[in-house]
């Protein structure tokens, strides 16, 4: 065994004796002693024979610090599907995706049959001050060939330090062009609001970030500016939502409750213990809402759906939610780097978890093909989009039946 592998040994040795005495004194407690030394070294020298024999017979070469990183992310990503193990970019990308702005070029994308396609450029941004276009195939980056798709690894190298250029090559047609772009900050928005006749608001939230609560807010004041006075009631799209931060959509549904539970969380340590409520305040005074979700609003966006369904607020339409009914913290560790990981499991004001459950709608309705648009600010069809067609019905006024008996 090498010296290398040896003190390797010796830091595992450490880490797991550390850890089974921890665990053990729960053990010893209750009556089922174990020799807690012996224990450690046994694991701690299989994981260095593994890691010997991998170093000396794999059939190429592998670095050490690629052999350990890859057991932590086994260690961590085999708790369950949630938690992992973030490398400085991963935990880099996380950060950008809560907070809401990035440095980058602006352009929606989505990969399709292996091929990454612009689905819109962000308005006042580099990409669309230079001219891309919806339907845009993306072929190349700075002269390098995207291959099989690759969307993850094409996103990372779209941004980049503010200032710094980037040239583009979109197939547009049978044409191959270029364009050489500047990056600067961009702001994603998670929310687009439209007023719908005869004065009622559609909202669509497609994830939770640190800025949705104020940019949901805001376009309701929008649309009240609009409508020149109060709303008659709004559609609250989920759909395709797969959630993100908690606080976020606590917020968001505070903005529509006066008072009562929002979501409670139960785990093992203090902080992951705890529940949220809603402040005296409701920003539509009552008017009624729909909330449209399908079996990709997931995590955040149920927390809202149910708060706002177990309170009567609003009524649901569409297919059962996605069903993740954990919490994950992101915990920071040495240079850069961190793990996500599962700490709670959250409830709903009722009482109810809704993991690998999800939220049954009130009105059970089928998508719609195309529906909702990819696009943010894609295209709104109170006709062909039978989900959306369901909810508006809801909000109309029901005729009131009297007898009068004399």
């Amino acid at each position: 065994m090498s010296l290398k592998i040896r003190a390797i040994l010796v830091v595992v040795v450490g880490f797991v004796m550390g850890l089974s005495l921890s665990i053990g004194g729960g053990l010893l407690g209750a009556g089922k002693p174990l020799d807690q030394e012996a224990l450690a070294w046994e694991q701690a020298q299989l994981f260095a024979e593994v890691l010997d024999r991998v170093k000396r017979d794999y059939v190429e070469p592998v670095d050490d610090a690629v052999l350990l990183e890859n057991a932590i992310r086994g260690m961590v990503g085999d708790l369950d599907a949630h938690s992992e193990y973030l490398d400085a970019n991963e935990y880099r990308d996380i950060r950008i995706s809560t907070t809401g702005s990035y440095a980058g070029v602006g352009i929606e994308v989505a990969e399709v049959d292996d091929a990454i396609h612009v689905i819109s450029p962000i308005a006042g941004s580099p990409a669309a001050r230079a001219g891309l276009q919806s339907g845009d195939k993306l072929v190349a980056i700075d002269g390098v060939m995207i291959s099989d798709g690759r969307l993850q690894d094409s996103m990372k190298r779209l941004r980049g330090q503010v200032g710094s250029r980037v040239t583009l090559t979109v197939q547009r047609d049978d044409a191959l062009l270029d364009y050489e772009m500047r990056r600067q900050i961009i702001r994603v928005a998670s929310v687009h609001a439209e007023l719908l006749d005869p004065s009622y608001g559609y909202v669509r939230v497609n994830q939770f970030s640190e800025n949705t609560a104020r940019e949901l807010s805001r376009a309701v004041d929008r649309l009240t500016d609009a409508n020149k006075g109060m709303l008659d009631g709004m559609v609250l799209d989920l759909r395709n939502n797969p959630g993100g931060v908690l606080d976020a959509a606590v917020d968001v549904s505070d903005l529509f409750l006066d008072s009562g539970l929002i979501v409670s969380a139960d785990g093992r340590t203090v902080e992951s213990r705890f529940s949220r409520s809603a402040h005296r305040g409701d920003i539509l005074d009552g008017a009624p809402i729909v909330v449209l979700v399908n079996s990709g609003s997931a995590s955040a966006s149920e927390i809202v759906a149910s708060a706002l369904q177990d309170h009567n607020r609003a009524v649901i339409v569409g297919t059962p939610t996605f069903g993740k009914g954990l919490v994950q913290t992101v915990m920071p560790l040495s240079k850069g780097r961190a793990i996500k990981l599962t700490t709670s499991r959250y409830y709903t004001p009722s009482g109810a978890s809704i993991h690998e459950v999800g939220v049954q709608p009130d009105l059970l309705v089928a998508e719609t093909p195309g529906f909702p648009d990819l696009s943010l600010a894609g295209l709104v069809d109170c006709e062909a989009d039978a989900q959306l067609a369901e909810a508006m019905q809801q909000l109309q006024p029901r005729a009131v039946m009297h007898s009068d008996a004399r």
